[in-house]
């Protein structure tokens, strides 16, 4: 499901008197508040799951295509791990 479509999914779940601008709107505002919050700490939405902002060490990999070591800088990323809920409702 790529972004329009989970637009649309949002705009037939608030019911037909929501337009499709004010879901994408209300999408926006929980991904930027999603985004804000791991700036401070791990996001948990209960039923779902939590983002947690996590720390990758820096470490030596290898060019896949002329074989020399690469060395890869240390960074952040996001894991998402789901709740209990979600894993059964899959």
């Amino acid at each position: 499901m790529n972004k329009a479509q989970l637009i649309d999914a949002v705009q037939e779940i608030l019911g037909g008197d929501t337009s499709k601008r004010a879901a994408s709107e209300a999408l926006d505002a929980v991904l930027q508040a999603i985004a804000s919050g791991l700036k401070k700490e791990p996001v948990q939405l209960i039923g779902f799951g939590t983002f947690k902002p996590v720390e990758r060490k820096a470490r030596m990999g290898r060019n896949p295509k002329t074989k020399v070591p690469v060395e890869i800088k240390a960074s952040k990323t996001v894991r998402f791990v789901p709740s209990a809920a979600l894993k059964e409702s899959i």
